[in-house]
């Protein structure tokens, strides 16, 4: 368990929440099928405990969202614990049409029995905020509309990177005879969340406003994940083997691919270079450090020592430590959320599941 970075419980639950709760639990009486969108980097952690109840005794799918951004070796494992669970859990990229295509499959076998009798289905997807609803839902009714003529087809959820974008619970037409309907359905937190580190995972996967716990906070307890399981060294040796390549393509003078990357893709580059960069620093400050970061008071010097190299990289003016703090944690959390730190599975997986 990492370090709690310094400060309380976290806990975010805004008046439009509690209604929201109260609206989702009427709807899901009348749902022939439940999605639960849950984010692949924390599949335990972004339940609703609140909604399972209720969840586990309707017809349900948990969809694990973002999985491009999820380690796949670990979210194999993940899917044959909900199996042994007896829980129908599919790993999905909300962008990525052949994924949603699959959901969509997998939607349409839960429902056999239910297409062959009834006039009217609803579907409903429901899950903590930012996992990736409303981009789902929009995949979805752009999927089934091209294959469905059907009214308001244009019609979109408002997708956006911070939680709490979708307020109200809407409806979109995705198929005749029978009619079915998705609901999109605003993402719910419980009014309070069990443990500090369920909450801190939530902040750093952006299911928590960032104003509500604070980059800084945030940022570290990132850092203090990445030293305790030892990231650091798994990147080191992975830029080895890059470095190895590249002296390898270089030693060949017909191979111009290298060259070419660089000239047409100078953004990318740039990003890639930014984030080999800020690796290697962790790895190097990581390896430097002789103290036990077993104890949390020396973790978090070195994490103190991390944020003031990592200030170098990022380029940010010298200023005192407090105020360069923000502006380091910021752009670090935006490498990881956008996953250019590489895939990551934030929680462990129970006792005794399968290895």
């Amino acid at each position: 368990m990492a370090f709690n970075a310094g400060g309380g419980a976290v806990n975010w639950f805004p008046g439009h929440m509690a209604a929201a709760s109260r609206a989702i639990r009427d709807r899901l009486k009348l749902a022939d099928l439940v999605i639960e969108v849950r984010d692949a980097r924390i599949p335990l952690s972004s339940a609703n405990e609140d909604l399972q109840p209720v969840l586990s005794a309707k017809r349900r799918i948990l969809a694990l969202n973002k999985k491009d951004l999820a380690n796949p070796n670990i979210m194999s494992r993940w899917l044959n614990h909900f199996e042994s669970c007896k829980q129908d859990c599919i790993s999905v990229n909300a962008h990525s049409c052949s994924s949603v295509n699959q959901l969509l499959g997998f939607a349409e076998l839960k429902l056999k029995e239910a297409i062959s009798k009834e006039p009217t289905l609803l579907i409903m997807l429901v899950g903590v905020p930012n996992v990736g609803k409303s981009a789902l839902i929009n995949s979805i009714h752009r999927i089934a509309t091209s294959r469905f003529p059907v009214k308001d087809k244009n019609k979109r959820a408002t997708v956006g990177p911070l939680p709490g974008v979708t307020q109200d619970i809407a409806g979109y037409k995705i198929a005749t005879q029978p009619s079915i309907y998705v609901l999109d359905t605003p993402g719910v937190l419980v009014p309070s969340i069990p443990d500090m580190e369920t909450g801190l995972k939530l902040a750093l996967t952006g299911a928590v406003k960032d104003s509500v716990v604070g980059e800084e906070r945030i940022a570290k307890y990132l850092l203090s994940l990445l030293n305790i399981r030892k990231t650091p060294l798994h990147w080191e040796r992975l830029h080895r083997k890059e470095e190895l390549c590249e002296e390898i393509c270089s030693s060949n003078k017909k191979d111009n691919s290298l060259r070419r990357r660089r000239l047409n893709n100078s953004d990318a580059v740039y990003v890639q270079d930014l984030v080999t960069e800020v690796q290697r620093t962790l790895c190097r400050t990581f390896l430097n450090f002789t103290s036990n970061t077993e104890e949390e008071s020396e973790l978090e010097t070195l994490i103190d020592m991390q944020l003031v190299a990592l200030r170098k990289v990022f380029r940010i003016p010298h200023k005192p430590f407090d105020e360069t703090q923000g502006p380091t944690s910021k752009k670090l959390l935006t490498l990881f959320r956008s996953g250019k730190l590489g895939p990551f599975i934030l929680d462990d997986l129970p006792d005794g599941s399968e290895n």
